[in-house]
């Protein structure tokens, strides 16, 4: 067995990650591990952190016995000492030196226990545990609050996330800890931002202490020191003792998303002191900011803004081999897309996703590891969870919206397999409809965990589910998820809905359509010559999570010549869904959309996906789609149907959206039609108010009274200013006779 003296400098702060030894549990060893002298030596090495599914002798167990050896410092009086584990996936006992320490469950939240009395006994010691996570056995009822890393169509569910995930350390304070700080920031503006601290003080005996806090000015401010500090003294008791306090900041540096300003940053740093020497200290940097969600419409420091976005699965199936790099790259490619959003879905990643997030001002929609249906057994441990999850990061101003649950239907979903959806079907369908019974899942867990966490965090709009349509008794519902042209109806059919409803697109967080990428890319370039007919379509739904009842409805198979023509075809179809979707709502802007995110940004494994990015990081058409209807400023009209019968009248009508923070004065539109009967030209001229969206005027004319291409171009110039937007057809026979 490997002994881990401490891979730090710090000889408060000790790292235990490295070789452990592992092995299957038997009955007679649950018994025996724990022991100090057990003989370990047939044991198996493995890497901590990291997935056990990675060790070719536990591919595939659902729990395993860990053991490992380190040493501690003789032990000082005054001096306590830690034992904390930064994840474990997903249950665990722990043992030290033979002795049961306690039990964890949960994988995203630190665990910490004290072993100070085994540091003072002896200063080499075993550490033993047991860690399972099971498969569901039941996905309609799972008791695992893992989210999408248990159970989503994008990861299969072979992939055991079981392991110690994160770091596991040795750590000494003194006679006092701060075991939990949770900071907050409650109120900020140009004049003043008020920070809200809650720490839990573990106080070994009764104690007057000195509690201390420091806000720091930002790294780019003039000067240094801090902006804020406060000095209390607070008498505790033995054990637990919860505080609360706030701390102003007069005419603050404020932080903003990158599309509003500059996301400045501030360090804040908690010190408990007893008898004028610092016991413990926490660290936290922080953002000051305010965050108002009203009517699905959000302001950041009083500056609204529609929000324009995209989802993000886990970073990599195995969260314990995400690097600074896959964070530096999705972020960055979230910039580049024009994108303010992202929606962390129905997972938690690793801090420092966060942290850089931060930095970069990008916002962040947090989800609780909700999704679809669970078990009636788990929700006070979804509630405890739901506060850790607070604990742990309300302190980053990127996170602007907590949600409880995605879409909460006890749902049988796999790989390539949707129960809840057919081909084309009516928007308010059956399956649609039975979302909206009252339900275990939607009435009494959603609400139970909307209430943890609002009473951790009243800073922030918090959402009980995600994808609710509305309901009994208030009718109100939360966000969408409208997939027209893939699971819902036509490729337009959210335009109809709009009209129709303008409750269900105040805020839409999913929508899209799969595609298939490269066939090279995820190793199937050999299917590219084949016929459509050639091909295992069961196959592809079993591997690379194909819908392929809604695909092939979608984009006829029987059209093209080759499996290849066809997974291309799907690629321009993706880009298209995503270009009518978002330039659908961008027309709708505060009237009454709030903002979008688009499903999903990227794959970790070779898939066939919602994804506008392949695992190997290559964009496909919908991304450069996306990028396009996000630009700041776009000239729009109606959309153009696929085909057009001859002969009719066209009116379209023309609009600009604009995200610039100033008007455009002295704008002008210059309309072309081009078609067989040659060219057709249009001009207007105006300004264009501020963060809006204006309508230009309409335009019609009569469609050539033969078959040929058609496109519609919009240049829109000011001074340093030229965009263009360009929209086609084709005027076709027989379009009058299809459906």
């Amino acid at each position: 067995m490997t002994n881990n003296s401490g891979r730090q400098g710090n000889d408060r702060h000790r790292d235990l990650s490295g070789a452990w030894v592992a092995t299957r549990p038997t009955e007679s060893l649950r018994r025996a591990y724990p022991d100090a002298d057990h003989d370990d030596s047939d044991w198996a090495p493995i890497e901590v952190p990291g997935l056990w599914r990675h060790h070719d002798d536990f591919v595939d167990a659902e729990e395993l016995l860990y053991r490992t050896k380190f040493s501690t410092p003789q032990h000082r009086d005054g001096t306590r000492v830690w034992l904390g584990f930064g994840g474990i996936c997903y249950q665990s006992d722990v043992w030290l030196d033979g002795t049961y320490l306690g039990d964890t469950e949960g994988y995203f939240a630190p665990h910490v226990f004290e072993i100070t009395e085994h540091a003072t006994e002896q200063t080499e010691h075993t550490l033993a545990l047991e860690v399972s996570c099971r498969r569901p056995s039941d996905l309609t009822a799972k008791r695992n609050i893992t989210g999408v890393l248990q159970h989503w169509d994008n990861i299969s569910a072979d992939l055991n996330p079981g392991g110690i995930w994160r770091k596991v350390w040795v750590e000494e304070t003194g006679p006092i800890r701060i075991s939990a700080l949770r900071v907050t920031v409650v109120e900020a503006d140009a004049e003043r931002a008020i920070i809200a601290f809650h720490a839990t003080l573990d106080s070994v005996a009764t104690h007057t202490v000195e509690l201390k806090t420091f806000v720091d000015a930002s790294p780019a401010a003039v000067g240094t020191g801090s902006v804020a500090h406060l000095s209390d003294e607070h008498v505790l008791s033995a054990g637990e003792n919860q505080l609360e306090w706030r701390v102003a900041v007069e005419q603050p540096d404020l932080w903003w998303p990158r599309s509003l300003g500059e996301p400045t940053m501030h360090d804040v740093r908690v010190e408990v002191r007893l008898a004028g020497i610092t016991s413990h200290i926490r660290k936290r940097r922080i953002g000051l900011r305010s965050i108002e969600l009203r009517n699905w419409i959000a302001s950041i420091n009083g500056e609204r803004l529609q929000l324009k976005g995209t989802n993000i699965g886990p970073l990599k199936a195995d969260l314990s081999s995400v690097t600074p790099a896959d964070i530096e790259r999705t972020l960055n490619t979230v910039i580049g897309l024009g994108l303010d959003i992202v929606r962390v879905h129905g997972h938690v990643e690793p801090v420092e996703f966060y942290r850089a997030a931060d930095r970069l001002g990008v916002l962040v929609w947090q989800d609780f590891p909700l999704q679809w249906g669970y078990a009636k057994g788990i929700r006070a441990q979804a509630e405890r969870q739901a506060q850790q999850m607070v604990n742990l990061l309300a302190h980053h101003p990127s996170i602007v919206v907590w949600c409880g649950h995605n879409e909460p239907v006890a749902l049988d979903a796999r790989a390539g397999h949707r129960p809840d959806v057919e081909p084309q079907r009516r928007f308010f369908s059956r399956s649609a409809l039975q979302h909206e019974l009252p339900s275990w899942n939607r009435t009494v867990l959603d609400r139970a965990v909307k209430r943890a966490i609002r009473s951790a965090d009243a800073s922030r709009p918090v959402i009980a589910h995600s994808g609710v349509l509305p309901h009994p008794p208030q009718l109100d519902g939360t966000d969408s998820h409208l997939y027209f042209g893939w699971y819902q109806g036509s490729i337009d059919g959210l335009a109809d809905l709009a009209r129709k409803i303008p409750r269900l697109v105040r805020f839409v967080s999913e929508f899209g359509a799969q595609s298939v990428p490269d066939l090279d890319s995820i190793g199937c370039g050999s299917l590219a010559a084949l016929a459509p007919h050639q091909i295992d379509w069961d196959d592809l739904a079993s591997r690379f999570g194909l819908q392929v009842d809604i695909a092939l409805a979608r984009i006829p198979a029987n059209r093209y010549a080759t499996f290849g023509e066809w997974a291309e075809a799907t690629r321009w179809y993706q880009s298209e869904v995503i270009t009518r979707q978002v330039e659908t709502l961008r027309r709708l802007k505060y009237r009454p959309n709030g903002g979008f995110m688009q499903f999903h940004l990227a794959d970790d494994l070779p898939s066939m996906s919602t994804s506008i990015t392949d695992h190997l990081g290559n964009e496909l058409p919908g991304a450069d789609a996306l990028r396009a209807a996000c630009r700041p400023v776009l000239p729009l009209a109606d959309p153009l149907p696929p085909v057009i019968a001859p002969g009719a009248t066209q009116r379209q009508r023309l609009y600009v959206v604009s995200d610039l923070r100033y008007p455009i004065d002295d704008a002008r539109l210059d309309v072309t039609l081009r078609s067989s009967e040659g060219e057709r030209r249009w001009r207007f001229n105006g300004a264009v108010a501020q963060d809006d969206v204006v309508k230009i005027g309409d335009i019609s004319w009569a469609l050539p009274a033969t078959a040929g291409d058609i496109e519609l171009k919009l240049s829109l110039t000011s001074e340093g200013l030229s965009v263009v937007n360009r929209y086609s057809t084709r005027v076709d026979p027989s379009a009058g006779h299809r459906r």
